[in-house]
């Protein structure tokens, strides 16, 4: 059992008033007792659509060890929903990146012979937490700025992130974005301190950020592990910090590669304190 986000009730808060419920069409909240509950893990996606529904701050998410989330068994109650459920729901996948359970939950409605419904860029099929669109974390992937294109010489600093989100902790297992991706995973100071990052660091990469010395390590090793079982990662580079406590987590990426059972390279960037290449 791998540890997930998932989500947290604090009961004491909750007044059951349910306004969360309908807003969790997977069906992983119920009323008990005149509390919402969260009645079972394989139901929870861990995305939160439910938060901005409660008046009182009642619910949050947390990272813990839960049984995976089940989307054929959540399906099964969505489908009972009716279109419109099926729709919110898709989308609400759509924008978190979840395209690996999107596809499942499409299928599945392919095999059934129901109708699957078209998800535009208009903001009803955004997921919402409370009226409000996810910007923070939805999943988004772009090109080179129109001035670099072609080579073309630039007067001004231009970045080379081609992503979001970047944090660890944020980012989804199955991003379409890690195909065949050349991965940088670089420690929070790395680029305030290295001048030079996005030319000689990022350029042609995709971004994960952590600090290891304050961060859950646990919990990074376990998700960066996924995401390279999961994806056709071609190079894992780690930047750091010269300092000791930076270098953290170069083991736990070793061991991560190791348990995805696939030849990765593995190389290592260090950054002085003043800002310097060291290697």
């Amino acid at each position: 059992m791998a540890k997930r986000k998932i989500i947290k009730i604090d009961a004491d808060k909750c007044t059951g008033c349910g306004l969360c419920i309908p807003n969790c069409p997977e069906g992983a909240l119920q009323m008990i007792d005149n509390k919402a509950r969260l009645i079972s893990d394989l139901f929870c996606d861990g995305l939160g659509a439910c938060i901005g529904h409660c008046p009182e701050g009642a619910i949050d998410i947390e990272e813990r060890k839960a049984e995976p989330y089940n989307e054929k068994l959540v399906m099964a109650n969505i489908i009972k929903q009716g279109k419109n459920v099926i729709k919110a729901h898709l989308a609400h996948l759509k924008d978190h990146g979840e395209e690996g359970y999107l596809k499942e939950a499409i299928d599945l409605l392919k095999e059934k012979g129901l109708e699957i419904p078209k998800l535009g860029e208009d903001k009803t099929d955004a997921c919402s937490h409370g009226g409000f669109a996810c910007p923070g974390s939805k999943v988004m992937e772009f090109g080179p700025d129109k001035e670099t294109a072609g080579g073309k010489p630039h007067t001004k600093g231009v970045s080379q992130l081609r992503q979001w989100p970047v944090q660890i902790r944020l980012v989804p297992t199955h991003a379409p974005y890690f195909k065949d991706a050349d991965l940088l995973i670089a420690a929070d100071c790395v680029p305030f301190a290295y001048a030079d990052f996005h030319n000689d660091l990022l350029k042609d990469k995709k971004l994960l950020v952590g600090c290891p010395k304050l961060d859950d390590i646990d919990s990074y090793k376990e998700k960066l592990t996924e995401v390279l079982k999961s994806n056709s990662i071609k190079s894992v580079t780690y930047a750091h910090m010269e300092v000791p406590c930076c270098s953290g987590l170069i083991e736990p990426l070793k061991e991560a590669i190791a348990s995805s059972e696939k030849a990765i390279p593995f190389g290592e960037v260090v950054i002085g304190i003043k800002g310097e290449r060291l290697r």
